[in-house]
């Protein structure tokens, strides 16, 4: 019997907790999150409402009741140490320690990892801590760039030329933000062309690569409005994206295995986890965007309903630094993942408000920012379902994924064009541009 504890509540936990207690093995699963997710509560054997950054609560509970391992679902946690104090009692986990897991924490360390084993993956930038020579820089780039705060903002802490900042005045006023806030940033030559996730399983030594996944981080329709922390994603059968080559997907999968390798050679310290690679297809090869340090969200939906190879083989395998030796296989087929989120998200969502469910307890249902209250679910402002559409063909799971978003009701909106046909052809088009 396998004693497994989960850390965190969304729909990306939901979703990996299901893999979990449908594993060949038998398990018993714990949970520690802020909140109730009944997704996941109903799966477990006990669930402590803990705060994510109460380190020492959450090894406590490890301890008492000798988990043989602790999967680790959001980055805020692996930012905190969690995982190092975890460690440090003997109990393994299936995420990275701080050091290494500052590939998501630090968008500077990122780029200087990248500098290390595949300069040329990085675009030109500049680290800032104030705004002195931020306007010639701005000029240097001609106008094209992207401003990053140099830390977790839950998706939320980049902001684009031509998108979200229109001219010097928005750039300035968006790095004193970040400045009063006390905080650096970075800005960074904007690139130019199609964006995609490639996750790969990490056990310190080698990869494991899942299927690509394309996300869209702005909330309305059309790729118009504020970044999310993502409305939704879709993947192919083929398991690349229709407007990619097959060598981009190779040289992304490269990437990662040279950024596992460079963390060691950096730090001293084994990556064990999901090393996740943020991409973007330009007219001069792939580049890098960003790297996480964790399963995405919503990309967590999408792999894991491909992953055929039971996932408790799969994390035993990363702790045991064995992953070569187990055939890691995802099914050949589509799949959409749409969440539904309050009216006025990202910047001024509806909270604490009901919602209701159709059929609550279909496994292509995800609660995400939930609680559960005298048996009632009531949406807390964040992202607040998924639903996740898989079959044959792209056509098929946009469908089944429109379908079920529809629902959940209550005050929430979402992108019916994730998936569909003419937002792929316009993702095809765009590319097929940026080459000429």
């Amino acid at each position: 019997m396998k004693k497994i504890l989960l850390v965190g509540s969304g729909a990306r936990e939901v979703a990996i907790a299901r893999k979990i207690k449908t594993s060949r093995h038998s398990s018993v699963l714990f949970c520690v999150s802020p909140t109730i997710n009944p997704h996941i509560s109903s799966l477990c054997q006990e669930y402590f409402c803990v705060s994510l950054s109460n380190n020492k609560e959450i090894v406590g509970i490890a301890k008492k009741f000798g988990v043989d391992f602790v999967v680790v679902g959001p980055e805020n946690p692996l930012e905190n140490g969690l995982v190092d104090d975890i460690e440090k009692e003997g109990i393994p986990c299936v995420a990275p320690k701080k050091t290494v897991a500052r590939i998501e924490t630090s968008k500077s360390f990122a780029r200087k990892v990248l500098d290390g084993c595949y300069k040329e993956k990085n675009p030109k930038r500049k680290e800032f801590k104030s705004v002195d020579k931020v306007q010639s820089f701005l000029k240097e780039l001609h106008e094209n760039y992207v401003i990053k705060h140099d830390g977790l903002m839950g998706g939320k802490g980049v902001k684009i030329s031509g998108e979200h900042l229109h001219s010097t005045e928005d750039a300035l006023d968006f790095c004193k933000e970040i400045i009063n806030n006390k905080g650096s940033f970075l800005i960074e030559e904007k690139l130019i062309g199609e964006e995609f996730s490639l996750m790969s399983f990490c056990d310190g030594v080698s990869c494991v690569h899942m299927p690509a996944v394309q996300d869209h981080k702005r909330a309305f329709e059309g790729d118009v409005g504020p970044n999310t922390g993502g409305m939704g994603t879709y993947s192919f059968e083929n398991h690349s994206l229709p407007f990619l080559f097959k060598e981009e997907v190779l040289d992304a999968q490269k990437t990662n295995e040279l950024v596992l390798k460079e963390l060691k050679t950096i730090t001293g310290e084994e990556f064990r986890g999901v090393l996740y690679g943020g991409f973007m297809a330009t007219k001069d090869g792939v580049r890098v965007i960003e790297y996480n340090a964790r399963f995405g969200d919503p990309e967590a939906m999408n792999v894991l309903a491909l992953l055929k190879t039971d996932f408790i083989d799969v994390c035993e395998h990363i702790i045991n630094r064995s992953l070569s030796l187990l055939s890691v296989e995802f099914e050949k087929a589509a799949t959409v993942c749409k969440y539904v989120v309050p009216v006025g998200y990202p910047d001024s969502p509806e909270k604490n408000f009901k919602i209701s469910c159709k059929n609550a307890d279909d496994q292509r249902l995800f609660f995400a920012s939930v609680k559960e209250e005298g048996g009632e679910v009531f949406a807390t402002g964040s992202r607040t379902a998924a639903y996740i559409g898989k079959e044959t063909t792209i056509e098929g799971a946009e469908k089944v994924a429109e379908e079920g978003v529809r629902g959940v009701s209550g005050k929430l909106f979402h992108r019916k064009d994730i998936g569909t046909k003419n937002l792929i052809q316009k993702r095809m088009d765009n590319m097929k541009k940026v080459r000429s």
